[in-house]
């Protein structure tokens, strides 16, 4: 590509940089682009940085399309005018801000707090990195405004995020995020945004909020004597060069365990991911380093969290002895059992608790609460939406847990996003009182199948990039919606939910009845037996996801090999006939 290719509205950004009040170095970057790399000038410029629901996430670098200090500047400037707009009244605007172990997160947490501290908000700023859940609970603790965080989860090193929070602690969700959305979109130049002045409004935070956070974490304990006689079992814990390194082994200590085996070589924290391609506990890749120093070490459980600590991915050993990394799906699972088992134990079960689970995680937490007479909500994906079911029942339920299959979990309502520090101490625990079961959290999963049923899920995604792709995706969801399968691998299917019409379908009755959620390009397929499928197109990435979940009967353990691979069969047997290729 030659620069007379690129198309002129692209020229005419790239300009507006190289002669507008932007640093030298930045300049020069951009002019070296459009003289010797008009390609990549066109990724850098054909678009804007979008400021979705859940903030920013992009590539690092120069331009209008790439995470930098000016599209940092321009979304916090937006969030410090919704804020004096919305908060009129308030004598004091206070916002926390924290960062991950990215590189350059700490410049972007710098820069957000000197905006805000120009417009006149108080900003508590963390000395160092720390988890994404501590920003969340710094929120509450310190009766924020709101909060920031800089972290792009488990995206690869190239990338960094910038994602805000409410007074409640929980990620932004309406009117909120779409108000904070319209003030980023007014900010028309460089010159809108303050980014210095009042540097007395800036206060540094850290061990203190360590020590509440912690202190608070420990109160989710419901088996500290167990612990105390398990509290040699061995776990090994990967921070995979994130956040997590010092406040997860300070968790297990302070739950009262012992044996912590840390994976030296992903301990320090480090923005470049050095031992991983992706930094993503979701894949083994990941996870390989965890998997050798347990064999070493003989542990009853591996822990990995991903680079801002919200995500937990966990290992175990399976009845051969070997030991296989479970799912989201699963984890949540053995999290749910136990705390709703143990809050029964203690009887703390009154008829008002419930838990929280997306629309796309296990139907088998459903069937576990409902056992138990606790209520279960589902909600779109998006952690946002289980903390805003915590807030809107505030003073009327209590919360327990709640989780979603991509490796998120939270435990009590201290917290109203996924905490790793908080799941790791607390499936710690689980294990220790497995263990203490004379079982492992194997052994357990397939007890809790034998009891409620066994469910088994796979996730297929499909990219579909640019924009024919985006095009092709509308076309297989228009298609979906206007025409629904009537079945699926030779079974009926009985139920519809289409989130975007917001109307669930029986399809042997024809009757309809509302969704009450807020619209989502989301639909789902019920089929006889208590089988599922969700389609759902990515929001951040070019991608359709199909998630599958199958529901067999287990009679007897000594079945569930047997079982367990035909259901795998039956998954992909689904797979195969939604003709996804």
């Amino acid at each position: 590509m030659t620069i007379q290719e690129v198309d002129p509205k692209i020229i005419a950004k790239a300009n507006v940089w190289l002669e507008g009040n932007y640093d030298e170095e930045t300049k020069a970057a951009v002019k070296k682009m459009m003289d010797s790399n008009p390609a990549e000038l066109v990724e850098c410029f054909y678009r804007d940085l979008e400021f979705g629901t859940g903030g920013l996430r992009g590539i690092m670098g120069v331009g209008t399309n790439r995470m930098n200090r000016y599209t940092v500047g321009a979304a916090t400037q937006g969030l410090a005018n919704y804020l004096k707009s919305a908060l009129a009244s308030e004598t004091e605007i206070r916002a926390a801000i924290a960062f991950d172990s990215r590189n350059n997160s700490d410049l972007f947490a710098r820069i957000s707090a000197e905006i805000l501290a120009a417009n006149g908000v108080k900003v508590y700023l963390f000395d160092s990195l720390r988890p994404t859940p501590e920003l969340s609970f710094t929120v509450r603790h310190l009766k924020c405004h709101t909060g920031i965080v800089i972290t792009a989860s488990h995206n690869p090193k190239e990338y960094s995020g910038y994602k805000v929070y409410w007074n409640d602690g929980g990620q932004l969700v309406p009117p909120h995020d779409v108000n904070v959305i319209n003030e980023v979109k007014k900010i028309a130049s460089v010159d809108d945004i303050r980014f210095s002045g009042n540097p007395e409004n800036i206060v540094i935070i850290g061990e203190d909020i360590d020590k509440a956070y912690l202190d608070t974490l420990v109160q989710l304990s419901l088996s500290p004597d167990v612990i105390k006689r398990q509290h040699d079992m061995k776990i090994v814990y990967t921070p995979i060069h994130g956040t997590g390194y010092r406040l997860v082994p300070e968790a297990l200590k302070a739950y009262g365990f012992t044996e912590v085996h840390i994976v030296k070589e992903q301990q320090k924290p480090d923005g470049n991911f050095p031992t991983v391609v992706s930094p993503n506990p979701e894949e083994k890749a990941a996870m390989d380093l965890a998997l050798k120093l347990a064999k070493k070490v003989n542990a009853e459980i591996i822990l990995a969290t991903d680079p801002d600590a919200d995500r937990v991915g966990i290992g175990v050993k399976d009845n051969d002895d070997n030991y296989i990394l479970l799912n989201g799906n699963q984890a949540a699972t053995l999290l749910t059992y136990y705390l709703i088992r143990q809050w029964k134990v203690k009887g703390k079960l009154t008829g008002k608790e419930f838990i929280a689970k997306t629309i796309v995680t296990s139907e088998l937490l459903k069937d576990i609460a409902s056992s138990h007479n606790v209520e279960s909500y589902d909600v779109l994906t998006g952690f946002k939406y289980i903390a805003e079911i915590i807030r809107n029942n505030e003073g009327k339920k209590k919360f327990i847990g709640g989780g979603e299959e991509s490796y998120g979990y939270l435990v009590g309502d201290f917290v109203r996003d996924k905490d790793a520090v908080s799941a790791c101490a607390m499936l710690a625990e689980v294990a220790a009182w497995s263990k203490n079961m004379g079982m492992s959290l194997y052994e357990m999963l397939i007890n809790i199948y034998q009891e409620y049923g066994f469910y088994l899920e796979d996730l297929v995604s499909i990219t579909k990039k640019g924009k024919s792709g985006a095009e092709e995706i509308k076309a297989m969801m228009d298609g979906y919606r206007s025409n629904p399968p009537r079945e699926i691998n030779g079974v009926p299917v009985e139920k519809v939910k289409d989130y975007l019409l917001q109307k669930e379908t029986d399809l042997n009755t024809g009757g309809q009845k509302p969704i009450d959620l807020p619209k989502s390009d989301v639909l789902q397929f019920f089929l006889k037996g208590g089988s599922k499928i969700t389609v759902r197109p990515s929001g951040t990435e070019p991608k359709i996801k199909f998630y599958f979940g199958v529901k067999g009967l287990l009679p007897d353990k000594s079945e569930f090999n047997n079982l367990h691979a035909k259901m795998k069969a039956q998954l992909q047997e689904m797979i195969s006939a939604m003709k996804l290729n």
